[in-house]
């Protein structure tokens, strides 16, 4: 799997979207998706940026670094977020493969630290993550905070 950032695949732009809502969305929120990869294209912007894992030239794979992950801790940033990969590519070290690659992208960008939210349990323990504290959905829930150790 190679894996790039969006904005230096264009070609796959219409791909990338169906992939990511369809990954994460609902039937309401198209244009939620296609508003923000759209507008994180713009080279001088750091962040947000969505990446793409890509095998026999399909979209296999995804993660994005974001400015806010829909959290209630406003004052974090980036967050690591979207991690996905095709169910018939799993348990092939492809989500490691991202995870890998984002941290190293948020060190190139400049950053100290990279966070994420999740509900998984002992996903991301295990790829070097703790948890730092809690925080609130945008539904209100609380939900764990982790951020990476290895930046």
């Amino acid at each position: 799997m190679k894996i790039f950032e969006l904005s230096d695949r264009t070609d796959k732009l219409e791909n990338a979207i169906e992939f990511f809502w369809k990954c994460w969305g609902n039937e309401s929120n198209l244009n939620f998706y296609d508003d923000c990869i759209r507008n994180s294209l713009k080279k001088e912007n750091t962040i947000p940026k969505f990446y793409i894992g890509i095998e026999y030239d399909e979209i296999v794979g995804s993660y994005a670094i974001l400015t806010n992950d829909l959290i209630s801790r406003q004052d974090l940033l980036p967050w690591f977020a979207c991690l996905f990969v095709t169910e018939s590519y799993r348990k092939k070290g492809y989500a490691e493969m991202l995870l890998k690659h984002g941290i190293n992208e948020a060190k190139l960008k400049g950053f100290e630290n990279l966070y994420l939210s999740t509900d998984l349990v002992n996903f991301y323990e295990k790829k070097c993550w703790t948890e730092f504290g809690k925080g609130y959905g945008f539904s209100g829930g609380e939900i764990k905070i982790y951020k990476n150790l290895t930046i």
